[in-house]
């Protein structure tokens, strides 16, 4: 009898540990509170890019009930109409089917001895589950060739900062998407004859998200470094990449922001050109505030549009912040912005930090900030600080 009820408790242990590498397996070690944010994410991600299409403004005279069956019928179209032609009827017939009232019928021949019985609900839901395959083989495929892209695009971003004598610098990013549409560099400008202790400073952001964004992206890097290695002032080189831009950015449709600045390390000045991005944060050693605005619309919209520059020195103890909108729109699940008067707590409440960690300890503010709301936008920040 105890070897009976101890080879039962084998069995059961044995099974536990299966259950628990399954679940563990499953769930990737996520607790449920995890999973269910999670799924929040995703059904409030889902719901956004289906109701897009969706208009529920009601017209006037229409009763309560056509207006939600209206709303209904084009919530419908518009998740259908994301699939293939093919896969549309598959999912039609499976809805069919599931949805037959009898849920299957059965024929018997003469004295019982033919019996024939279908049962739509199962084939229905058969025809769901081959469905779902087909849609996880797409999304596999295509989760493959963003993160070939991902890996691309980490190539075309610096890894660490350069060393600048006087110049302490620290930068990061996170994309809405498995790639983004954010740029940032900070690389020696060689001069006309040779060695040069000019630096040129660019944070970009490009208009939309994902990959028609990072592409742009990786054209923006592409004549951002050849026409920076040819002589010229940085209006010049500005003008250029607006015209360039404008050849790829579809009548304006897909411009971009940018700061672009050159820092001199002999004479500690600062040469900018705002096209049109959020203005970068000047934080005097006094604690004074400047905005480095001086510009131009952003790149891609007019083809000869003007460029004018400012110059601003930097001293021992002056901060930078240069940052995407991605930073100061991010929201929390109360729609409420970071805004830029919680970074400027930040930053006066750091300014005995290095530039690393001001940059981490704003990070962690902004995910305390957004909680598991979602992200909308890509994020990047750039710190530098005199020293």
């Amino acid at each position: 009898m105890q070897a009976r009820k101890q080879s039962h408790q084998g069995r059961a242990g044995k099974f536990r540990d299966r259950l628990n590498r399954f679940w563990q397996r499953i769930t990737e070690g996520m607790a449920l509170n995890q999973l269910w944010a999670q799924f929040r994410s995703d059904a409030r991600s889902s719901y956004r890019l289906y109701s897009k299409e969706v208009d529920s403004t009601r017209v006037a005279g229409t009763t309560r009930g056509r207006h939600a069956l209206n709303v209904a019928s084009q919530f419908f179209w518009a998740v259908i109409e994301k699939i293939t032609p093919a896969r549309r009827v598959l999912l039609l017939l499976a809805l069919v089917l599931i949805l037959f009232p009898s849920g299957g019928v059965s024929w018997s021949g003469q004295a019982g001895r033919v019996s024939f019985s279908i049962d739509f609900h199962f084939w229905g839901g058969l025809l769901m589950f081959a469905l779902l395959i087909l849609e996880v083989g797409d999304r596999v495929v295509m989760k493959r060739d963003l993160q070939i892209a991902k890996e691309i695009q980490a190539w075309l971003l610096p890894a660490d900062p350069p060393q600048i004598q006087g110049l302490d610098i620290a930068f990061a990013t996170r994309p809405a998407n498995t790639v983004a549409g954010d740029y940032y560099d900070v690389f020696a400008r060689p001069a006309s004859g040779g060695e040069s202790d000019t630096f040129l400073i660019v944070v970009a952001d490009v208009a939309g998200k994902s990959v028609p964004a990072a592409m742009l992206m990786a054209t923006f890097q592409a004549s951002l470094k050849t026409l920076s290695a040819t002589p010229g002032s940085l209006t010049e080189l500005v003008s250029r990449m607006n015209q360039y831009a404008c050849s790829n950015s579809q009548n304006g449709r897909r411009f971009t922001t940018a700061f672009l600045a050159e820092y001199s390390q002999s004479s500690r000045t600062l040469t900018y050109v705002n096209a049109g991005h959020n203005n970068p944060i000047l934080r005097r050693h006094t604690g004074a505030i400047e905005r480095l605005q001086a510009g131009g619309v952003p790149l891609g919209i007019m083809q000869e549009a003007p460029y004018q520059s400012g110059t601003v020195r930097i001293d021992a103890g002056d901060w930078l912040v240069i940052f995407t909108d991605g930073v100061i729109e991010a929201e929390n699940n109360a729609q409420q912005e970071y805004g830029e008067e919680r970074l400027l707590v930040m930053l006066h409440a750091g300014v005995a930090l290095t530039p690393a960690m001001l940059l981490n300890t704003i990070m962690v503010d902004l995910d305390r900030f957004t909680g598991d709301a979602p992200q909308h936008d890509d994020v990047t920040c750039m710190l530098l600080k005199a020293g």
